[in-house]
């Protein structure tokens, strides 16, 4: 993500009023540490972090970036599982126990708040985990987050672990103790709240799910949890859970990951009842098959709400109900346009539709170095696809044709041609974004080079034909 991209996310936290969030890897690269340095200098309501390692050039640095937070947190970690430092740190014990210590001291000179982790401790030895964790919270670390970085734990296993370091660290009292679980075998929710359940006071989540290979541990499913089953858990968060489906839909037009239909509160079937037996239930009775409430989590009843007549005040709020405030008049301007362009060409105008069209008008912003100005495509049965690309670069039109084992790979093959950048081509997706024959589809492009990630996001209009009758045999 870019840094404006990730800004927009951080506002969007700040509004569902999340503890801490964790902004970035200050020393990664300048574009991080400038990420989390407009964060820092932006957010006030919520705690922001940076990560880093346990090495004075990485604390330095988060510390760099965290200076005019309102509340600044470092959160920084070494590896504390035999395999580890066998083989990644190829460090003795004693020298990780060193350095954690020095780590969270330097930290400690450069804010107040310090979260230390012990990186894959779901296959550390409790006994040094038990003496790290009491040489760092004595060094000034007051959240101590035990990570199942592989996502290697069980629940019952995860839980009791939690359970005896809090038991056996003589000053654990002294420390929040939190997880971060990851979803390799489908636990992170369930082993994050084994955890809670053993005393731990943080969780450590991501929007969707999000997360290094298989993912994180869900935040809207950790916070709905908790919060539908109180009767059992007996705890809280502060978090605005109307606010969930917008800060979804957020994460999920800037990184470009869908959300599946039957993801848990956020997907789009996770309120539906097509069996005949639930739908007669629910008439009858809500609570009969639905444990929480659609407008709970912000779903509402996605009804068109704008249309080819509605004024810019008109827009310009709804997209405010929807999580999206512009921050220029022109930012305003430039997506009130796109919304008449689109009411032109659509019936039926839903949420999905405007917080689309708003992604795809703040991802063309500035200045645009390359412009598609034409593109023709051929393509039939037996006959191997071509397409012709005029592409503007800097005011200058180039023109190119390729050929391509199908339409999408002969357009990029000829772009590439004449853009020349020999990055992989890791994903080209398109989705559509509402229901219907009319619907825009968001158009995902992944591309990588040395390492580096990048995300192009776009909009079309998808003019689906009417499904044609079946015709009677008999």
């Amino acid at each position: 993500m870019t840094r404006d991209e990730k800004l927009r996310i951080a506002r969007q936290l700040e509004k569902m009023r999340v503890d801490v969030i964790e902004a970035g890897f200050a020393i990664a690269s300048q574009g991080d540490f400038e990420a989390v340095k407009a964060i820092a200098d932006t957010i006030k309501d919520s705690t922001v972090c940076s990560l880093s390692r346990a090495l004075n050039a990485d604390i330095d640095r988060a510390g760099e970036a965290l200076v005019n937070a309102n509340s600044g947190r470092i959160h920084t970690f070494i590896a504390t599982s035999p395999i580890h430092m066998k083989y990644k740190l190829q460090m003795q014990p004693d020298q990780v126990v060193e350095h954690a210590v020095r780590a969270v001291k330097r930290a400690r000179n450069l804010v107040a708040d310090v979260e230390f982790s012990l990186e894959d401790a779901s296959r550390s030895e409790l006994d040094f985990m038990c003496r790290i964790i009491e040489a760092v919270i004595e060094a000034g670390a007051r959240t101590i987050n035990i990570p199942d970085t592989v996502g290697y734990a069980v629940p019952q296993e995860f839980g009791h672990t939690i359970g005896q370091l809090l038991a056996r660290i003589p000053n654990a009292d002294k420390a929040i103790f939190s997880v971060h679980c990851h979803n390799d075998l489908g636990l992170a929710v369930a082993n994050s709240l084994a955890a809670v359940a053993a005393g731990a006071r943080q969780v450590e989540c991501t929007v969707n799910g999000l997360g290094e290979r298989a993912g994180n541990a869900s935040l809207e499913e950790i916070v709905m949890a908790l919060r539908t089953r109180k009767d059992i858990m007996g705890l809280e968060t502060r978090i605005d859970t109307t606010q969930i489906v917008p800060a979804s839909r957020l994460v999920s037009s800037i990184t470009g990951f869908p959300v599946q239909p039957n993801k848990a509160i956020v997907g789009a079937n996770a309120f539906a009842h097509e069996s005949g037996i639930h739908q007669d239930g629910v008439l009858k009775h809500r609570e009969t098959y639905e444990i929480m409430t659609a407008e709970s989590v912000g779903w509402n009843t996605n009804r068109m709400v704008l249309g080819k007549l509605s004024g810019r005040n008109a827009f310009r709020t709804r997209m405010e109900e929807l999580g999206t405030s512009f921050i220029s008049d022109a930012e305003l301007n430039d997506a009130f346009a796109r919304f008449k362009d689109l009411a032109d060409k659509k019936s039926d105008i839903f949420d999905d539709d405007l917080i689309a069209l708003v992604s795809d008008a703040r991802a063309s912003a500035g200045h645009e170095k390359f412009r598609l100005s034409s593109l023709n495509v051929t393509s039939q049965t037996g006959e191997i696809p071509v397409a012709e690309v005029v592409l503007s670069v800097e005011g200058t039109e180039h023109r190119a044709k390729s050929e391509g084992s199908g339409p999408v790979d002969a357009a990029l093959k000829a772009i590439e041609s004449i853009v020349n950048i020999g990055a992989n081509l890791q994903l080209y997706s398109v989705n559509a974004i509402t229901s219907g024959t009319d619907s825009q589809g968001e158009v995902t492009v992944r591309l990588e080079k040395g390492g580096r990630i990048v995300n192009g996001l776009g909009l079309i209009q998808i003019l689906l034909p009417p499904r044609p009758r079946p015709i009677s045999t008999h």
